[in-house]
């Protein structure tokens, strides 16, 4: 069994008992995931690793309240997403409390252009233009809209698993996430539909 089969409850039984090596095996299985998370919310590499250190300590802080009623990863997610909101604050004074819960109806994003993507040839989507602009996107996404589409979309979790991660209901999960895909379909028609247009005049020109 390699260090990353581990299975977490075991790291975690480790750790509680005072395992030092055990720390250093959970950062070495959970960093990567973490780290992804904390650059996608700070968009800048040394912030993201100072999360990432924060996310570790205070993790090891609370370490003997963690009960197991969520994933290891689920709850780390949780403390990176609270240590980046809280780092973001500090630069941006009027942020919303990331404890404030939303209606329906606050202002949901109403596109003025959707485009279909489906569309599109697969091979699109594969190429590095469309990829950069993809990436572009989604770090200009609202900061609530790109922390739930980050998680759901790009890391896999589960809805119930976003909303522990985010402390947040799971009906509040399914809105942000319709409204950021909406947010990134609204983005991104224009570079698809002149796509799309591009298809057509080769297909006319053969």
């Amino acid at each position: 069994m390699t260090d990353n089969e581990i299975p977490d409850r075991e790291l975690v039984a480790r750790i509680q008992a005072g395992d030092k090596a055990a720390c250093a095996l959970c950062i070495d299985k959970h960093s990567p995931g973490v780290y992804r998370l904390a650059l996608r919310l700070m968009q800048h590499e040394a912030d993201a690793e100072d999360v990432v250190q924060e996310t570790f300590l205070n993790a090891f802080k609370a370490i003997k309240d963690f009960q197991g009623r969520s994933e290891l990863s689920t709850w780390l997610y949780r403390i990176t997403y609270n240590a980046a909101m809280m780092r973001l604050r500090k630069h941006q004074p009027d942020t919303v409390s990331v404890e404030e819960t939303e209606t329906a109806d606050d202002g949901a994003l109403v596109p003025t252009q959707l485009f279909d993507w489906c569309c599109l040839p697969e091979s699109d989507f594969d190429t590095n233009e469309t990829r950069a602009r993809l990436e572009q996107a989604i770090r200009d996404l609202p900061e609530k809209l790109r922390a739930v589409f980050v998680l759901r979309e790009l890391e896999g979790l589960s809805t119930d698993e976003t909303a522990r991660a985010l402390d947040i209901t799971i009906e509040t999960v399914k809105t942000r996430l319709h409204r950021a895909r909406l947010w990134l379909r609204e983005r991104l028609a224009v570079y698809f539909t002149e796509l799309a247009h591009t298809h057509e005049a080769h297909q006319y020109a053969d």
